[in-house]
């Protein structure tokens, strides 16, 4: 057995070759569906390099043994016809020596079609790309914008030693209900809480709900579906130390106020609270920063701002939150009413 050996004078045509190949029925071009037009154009390619193998004189060398590979060997050829004269039509001896070439490119291309179409129906009609995304964090401009309209300014007033005092905090919105999660020692106390939103508008509130152990609230506005916007709860469980984070609270009464930093440490304890497993954050914050959001680069919520460590009635780089996985397993009890 040797290689292929014909001589012929011109290239057969694309049309001749699918006869050869694949003899299928006609069919309108307006009819093929996307999934058939990539069959159809995967079937012309390779009958194309059927058609420049075949075409191709072949000289082989008498003193090398042929080293065809498994898939271009082919059966002998009849010496009879190896030689075709220049003119001669494609005989039943010629497709005796190129049949066993074309079954094993045909084969080839059946394979290629059954891998295309095991990717078309067991991906989406659309497109066999997956459609998700993965999030991109946002600059701190974006995060403010989605953020703030959802960040409150609370404000009480404390009766205590037969004086009148007044407090303030900050509060994150929750839903569309009129629930909003703070700080229990914001409103501990409080004969009177007032909730400002960041359009100005005000409501009165009242407690829905507290854990003093905790150190987390819930109270409740009756105002507007349109005028609460919730926040996006995170995971907490996902911060790592380094990570940036953003404060947006009410310092000292400044109302919408944002501040930045990183995560710098996790697992923390704040002796003066009691507090365990808390974030710690180098981000700036102050009093009137409590009960606010701490977010990661997403505009999540990651931990709800509750205290610092410091020697002075100001920030000096240590503040710590209440991660938010920890909340979310209280908020159904906060939200119904308990009160420990």
């Amino acid at each position: 057995p040797h290689r292929l050996h014909q001589k012929w004078n011109h290239t057969p045509s694309m049309a001749t070759l699918l006869e050869l190949v694949l003899p299928l029925p006609a069919l309108p071009a307006a009819s093929l569906t996307p999934v058939l037009s990539r069959v159809m154009w995967l079937l012309a390619l390779t009958i194309l390099a059927v058609g420049v193998k075949v075409a191709v004189r072949v000289r082989p060398d008498p003193e090398i043994a042929p080293r065809d590979p498994p898939l271009t060997t082919t059966s002998p050829v009849d010496p009879s016809q190896e030689n075709v004269e220049p003119g001669s039509s494609l005989n039943v001896n010629v497709m005796t020596a190129v049949s066993p070439l074309l079954r094993c490119e045909t084969s080839l291309v059946m394979a290629s079609v059954g891998a295309v179409l095991s990717t078309v129906t067991t991906s989406p009609a659309v497109s066999s790309v997956s459609n998700t995304v993965a999030a991109q964090p946002l600059s701190a401009a974006a995060i403010y914008k989605q953020a703030a309209p959802g960040i409150v300014t609370i404000t009480t007033e404390v009766a205590r030693r037969g004086r009148v005092g007044e407090g303030t905090g900050s509060g994150i919105v929750l839903d569309t209900s009129g629930n909003i999660l703070t700080n229990a020692h914001v409103i501990a106390g409080a004969s009177q809480i007032q909730v400002t939103f960041s359009d100005g508008k005000t409501a009165p509130a009242t407690v829905s709900g507290s854990n003093t152990s905790a150190d987390l609230a819930v109270v409740h506005v009756s105002v507007a579906a349109s005028s609460l916007h919730p926040v996006p709860l995170g995971d907490s469980s996902a911060v790592r130390v380094g990570d940036p984070v953003y404060a947006i609270g009410a310092p000292f009464g400044l109302a919408g106020t944002m501040t930045a930093g990183i995560v710098s440490g996790l697992n923390r304890s704040n002796q003066s609270s009691g507090l365990t497993g808390l974030i710690q954050t180098d981000a700036p914050i102050n009093p009137g920063n409590s009960g606010g959001a701490l977010l990661n680069t997403l505009g999540q919520v990651v931990g709800v701002n509750d205290s610092i460590e410091s020697p002075i009635a100001g920030n000096v780089g240590v503040g710590f939150a209440i991660p938010i996985n920890a909340i979310k397993a209280l908020l159904n009890s906060l939200e119904g009413g308990a009160n420990q």
